[in-house]
């Protein structure tokens, strides 16, 4: 599962980084398939790790949690896109700052990952 979840996420990065490039309306048809092959993939295989790696009878908490953390990211991330395309006056350079955001995780999921003592069932 953490290879198929780190497959993703590097996915997600190379597909950040053709945004950013996007200039025609192919390009943009072509992004939103990607997307669209790996958003449910990314989703089903997260939470999947992460019921694997939390204590069973604390599940609930953890979900909330989960579900906290993914919001945030989502007012994050639209922020950061936000901010950074009204200051540059690019929407290219807004949503290719997410790419700076998934090289973040790639490196924070690598090393949760080697971190000894996770709850493994």
């Amino acid at each position: 599962v953490e290879k198929l979840i780190l497959v993703c996420i590097l996915s997600y990065l190379g597909i950040s980084i053709f945004a950013f490039f996007l200039a025609h309306q192919w390009q943009f048809w072509m992004l939103a398939v990607w997307v669209g092959m790996f958003q449910g993939g990314i989703q089903a295989l997260s939470r999947s790790y992460f019921t694997k790696i939390v204590p069973s009878d604390q599940t609930g908490e953890f979900f909330g949690l989960y579900d906290i953390c993914g919001k945030g990211a989502a007012i994050l991330g639209t922020t950061i896109v936000s901010v950074v395309s009204q200051f540059t006056g690019s929407v290219n350079k807004g949503v290719g700052m997410i790419s700076i955001m998934f090289v973040l995780g790639i490196f924070l999921f690598i090393k949760a990952s080697k971190t000894p003592g996770r709850n493994s069932r």
